[in-house]
């Protein structure tokens, strides 16, 4: 959990902090990991027997290649991308616990990472005692230690669990007393790869405002997420790793949409949307689904999805109170008798935002013959906060409000960004009048 830079550490970094004063604190020159993958065990050998004579065995893999960036303190830093981008590769190379295979890294302060879920603990010692293992790996006195606990296990808020064995906790236990840890040794640098990914809402909440608090306090967060929202509320400026290269460098808004660009399949449509005839408009606006969370017994099949804007362009980003157009190809294989469409908006943490309903305002279609194909287009007015937002589309059979039949539902298959300043209090609009 908490490691060293790979470079000399110079002095602890002077306070208090003033904006004025943002020097470099992480410089990342041309950095590269590459790491040769065998097909068979025995080439490894091979490789070492017979590397002196220039025979390779097996093929290079980079998982990070050429990159280049600094961080300046006082500066909380988001790092985002795809699964297997590199993200963690180049944490791990800042943080130290990781060899570059070519490029400098320098890093300037002490340094806390909390990368692997756990790494940093004993096992076998408990909460208490990890604690002060962890400030011993990083020079700290058991007495500054001691002075610290009751804040660390007051924040990390495990009760009678500080005095058990880590290897009995839960993965929030590790989460919560990692960040605790981590942050209140009070490093100049502190480095989190999606560890609040894996605790409660409230406890992200109270690690948001606590990393606030340092930050304001000159520290500096490298902060790896794939959550949008929070990379948004906290980073001051983000970084997109794609295929193991610096795909995007800038503020937040723009690194999302970057993000997000990345799972379409041609990122330019919406520069050549006014080129587009009508006729080919819904074919320009098919969005890249995701398909990683369906439901449903099969009888039906979401084959595509079409999003336009108020001006029936194709679009991702919309203003507050737009109306955003959903058009959805849908293919049956099985009769069907009648059937219910539902589109609607989630936020990160699942929670329906709203969106419209056959059922509901008893427009339900039907009856359909296996193999025959309907397009079906619904508007939804976007009365909703500035945020990221997951896309639900669902074929259903209701009987009544409780009883439900799936028959395919794609859940959080595309993410619509919504802007604006909103004219309303909460996350979505309430029509009403004061008396």
């Amino acid at each position: 959990m908490i490691s060293e830079p790979i470079t000399e550490i110079a002095e602890p970094l002077p306070a208090p902090f003033t904006p004025a004063d943002r020097e470099v604190v992480i410089s990342v020159r041309d950095v590269g990991k590459m790491y040769r993958i065998y097909e068979k065990p025995q080439d490894r050998l091979k490789q070492m027997l017979m590397w002196r004579f220039g025979r390779n065995y097996g093929h290079e893999f980079w998982a990070v290649r050429h990159v280049s960036l600094d961080v300046r303190r006082g500066e909380t830093v988001g790092i985002i991308g795809r699964n297997g981008s590199g993200k963690s590769t180049l944490l791990q190379m800042i943080a130290g616990t990781l060899a570059p295979t070519e490029g400098e890294v320098v890093v300037r302060g002490r340094v806390a990472a909390l990368l692997e879920l756990g790494s940093g603990f004993n096992p076998e010692f408990t909460g208490r005692e990890n604690v002060f293992l962890n400030g011993a790996i990083l020079g700290i006195s058991r007495e500054e230690m001691a002075a610290r606990f009751d804040e660390i296990a007051a924040f990390a808020d495990i009760g009678e669990f500080i005095e058990q064995p880590v290897k009995t906790y839960s993965s929030g236990m590790y989460a919560r007393l990692a960040f605790a840890i981590g942050i209140h040794i009070q490093p100049d640098i502190f480095i989190v790869d999606e560890a609040l990914s894996v605790g409660d809402v409230f406890f992200q909440s109270r690690c948001i405002r606590k990393l606030d608090e340092y930050r304001e306090a000159g520290g500096t967060v490298l902060f790896v997420t794939h959550d949008t929202y929070t990379l948004e509320r906290i980073c001051t400026r983000s970084i997109v790793i794609h295929t193991g290269n610096k795909y995007f460098e800038g503020n937040n808004a723009d690194a999302v949409t970057a993000y997000y660009g990345l799972g379409r399949t041609d990122n330019t449509t919406a520069h050549r949307l006014e080129t587009v005839p009508v006729s080919d408009t819904l074919d320009a606006a098919v969005i890249s689904l995701r398909r990683d969370f369906v439901t449903g017994d099969g009888s039906a099949y979401i084959e595509e999805v079409s999003l336009l804007d108020d001006q029936g362009l194709p679009a991702q980003r919309f203003e507050i109170g737009d109306w955003m157009t959903v058009s959805l190809q849908a293919r049956f294989n099985n009769d069907i008798d009648r059937f219910d469409i539902g589109i609607g908006l989630r936020d990160k943490a699942g929670v329906l935002i709203g969106g419209v309903h056959t059922f509901y305002s008893n427009q339900s279609f039907g009856p359909v013959k296996a193999g025959e194909t309907q397009r079906i287009t619904a508007k939804l007015q976007l009365s909703v906060a500035p945020n990221t937002y997951l896309l639900l589309i669902g074929i259903v059979r209701h009987t009544n409000l409780q009883e439900w039949h799936e028959f395919y539902t794609l859940w959080d298959c595309y993410a619509i960004e919504v802007k604006g300043t909103p004219q309303f209090w909460g996350q979505s609009y309430l029509a009403g009048k004061y008396l």
